[in-house]
């Protein structure tokens, strides 16, 4: 097994260091510290077992819906936009934030059972089609606009 580690730009100097040091010693993990193309992120989304997004605060959490729209299951920390995004059980396993163990046995439970981990995937992939499309994303945007104009109307009637 191979562990990818995609993420460039780590917050500090010291953080980028103690990851290549772990990167160096540990053959299986491949770091990749810069920005990619689409088609190479697409790529590596595909043909992952799972994706894992371990944050700490996230405010929409974009990166598990390209992981989901490649039908890959997602291990993420329940912060910020991401419990909106992953269904809990459905679409994949959500985790409290900084709690490596629990986090472990998440990713431990997809990769015993990679049937249930496929059909995460395949939800994965469905939530995104109905809910996070930019034409679903534009219509419920529409909608709250035209409601808080309803409301505003109707107060100052």
């Amino acid at each position: 097994m191979q562990v990818v580690l995609c993420a460039a730009a780590p917050d500090t100097p010291e953080l980028e260091a103690r990851v290549g040091r772990a990167a160096t010693a540990h053959p299986a993990i491949r770091w990749i510290p810069g920005m990619l193309p689409v088609r190479d992120v697409v790529q590596l989304y595909s043909h992952a077992e799972l994706f894992v997004c371990p944050s700490v605060y996230e405010p929409f959490g974009l990166i598990n819906l390209e992981a989901m729209a490649c039908e890959t299951p997602v291990v993420a920390s329940a912060v910020g936009g991401i419990v909106e995004v992953v269904d809990n059980g459905h679409t994949g396993l959500l985790v409290p934030p900084a709690r490596p163990g629990e986090l472990a046995a998440a990713i431990r439970t997809l990769l015993d059972d990679p049937a249930r981990a496929s059909a995460m995937g395949v939800a994965g992939r469905r939530r995104v089609e109905e809910r996070f499309t930019w034409s679903r994303v534009a219509e419920r945007t529409e909608r709250v606009y035209r409601e808080a104009i309803e409301e505003f109307d109707a107060r100052r009637a």
